[in-house]
């Protein structure tokens, strides 16, 4: 294996590939690249290409066209030596359930060859990094679903592979453990490069440097969580505790904002305090004109206002509403090729 510093600088990259089944462009024309100790969150609705993108990436599955490679080496034409490189956790975490947890990481370790006289103590390793000690000799399939998802991760980082993927991580998972695979996450900062894709939002943005939304096969969004917002949400978000009416509090903001947005999203306290919500188009500080307007309104008396970030969840909606949209221009704009060419035509309006 070569040695980390001959390595170049980024440890994905990947080149319009596609991936089509039949009629169906399940990935189509994406490119992207990771930094080396870079975590990346893969987002987009069910369907939309991540864990065939993932399993490509891998070498589970070829693609129709396109590049990948890890570490500088094509999966197309070397998929065994990328494979040495790439630690993959799937959806469905498939484990043998007869086996012990220690006994199941030394075979691991035995088929990621790993030298012999280490391969006692990195699997020492491995399992305390994921809080695995105490369960080293009970049988994976009488582990909670928390414990097993630990397991997966050992495996997955068990020969220091450069890159790590990992598919829906905390699927299943309570509050607590899911606080515990994200801090496990976190911490391979710096030393690997995480893929990680999930239908958890707050997750991705509290772990993740960068975001990628894909939808339809195609990328629709890519950056940092704060990257994102800018591009696809046009509004600013506050919060305001208040006591009395809505319509009051409308009244005194329309010198802000004709169009802006109030709700009330939280019931009045025992004080009479209830939460609100403004939402105002643009993206512009407007903390110090509500202040002059609720100050001149004798009938609203507010106790805290904070402006708030909008949620991953309201950009992912954006961005792949956005890619719907286009698609569904693009499909009424094409000229019909039905008299050329039937079956052609039944394609196009498949999408």
């Amino acid at each position: 294996m070569p040695k980390k510093e001959d390595q170049p600088e980024y440890t994905i990259e990947v080149e319009n590939l596609h991936k089509r089944f039949g009629k169906l462009d399940a990935v189509n024309g994406i490119s992207f690249r990771v930094k080396k100790g870079q975590i990346v969150g893969f987002l987009g609705p069910n369907g939309a290409g991540k864990s065939t993108t993932m399993r490509i990436l891998t070498g589970y599955l070829r693609a129709t066209s396109g590049i990948v490679r890890i570490c500088g080496v094509s999966v197309a034409t070397k998929p065994q030596e990328t494979k040495r490189r790439i630690g993959y956790m799937p959806e469905n975490n498939p484990l043998p359930q007869e086996l012990r947890v220690r006994e199941y990481l030394k075979s691991r370790a035995r088929l990621k060859e790993l030298p012999l006289r280490h391969r006692g103590k990195r699997v020492d390793e491995v399992m305390e990094r994921c809080d695995l000690t105490r369960a080293q000799d009970r049988i994976i399939g009488k582990l909670s679903k928390g414990f097993r998802q630990r397991v997966g991760i050992a495996d997955a980082i068990l020969a220091s592979p450069e890159v790590i993927i990992m598919d829906e991580p905390t699927i299943g998972l309570d509050p607590h453990q899911v606080i515990m695979i994200r801090d496990l996450i976190a911490g391979l900062r710096g030393k690997m490069s995480v893929i990680i894709s999930s239908h958890i939002l707050a997750e991705i943005e509290m772990t993740c440097d960068q975001v990628m939304i894909i939808n339809s096969g195609k990328i629709v969004g890519q950056g940092t969580p704060n990257e994102l917002r800018e591009a696809f949400i046009d509004s600013t978000i506050y919060e305001l505790e208040i006591n009395g009416d809505l319509p009051h509090l409308r009244e005194s903001l329309k010198t802000v904002s004709t169009e802006l947005d109030v709700t009330q999203f939280e019931e009045p306290d025992k004080r009479g305090f209830s939460k609100v919500s403004i939402r105002i188009p643009g993206s512009h500080d407007y903390g110090e004109k509500i202040f002059s307007c609720l100050a001149g309104n004798p009938l609203i008396r507010a106790r805290s206002l904070r402006k708030r970030q909008a949620p991953l969840e309201d950009v992912f909606l954006a961005a792949t509403r956005r890619s719907w949209e286009a698609l569904d221009t693009n499909i009424a704009n094409k000229p019909s090729t039905s008299d050329e060419n039937p079956e052609k035509a039944e394609i196009s309006t498949a999408g």
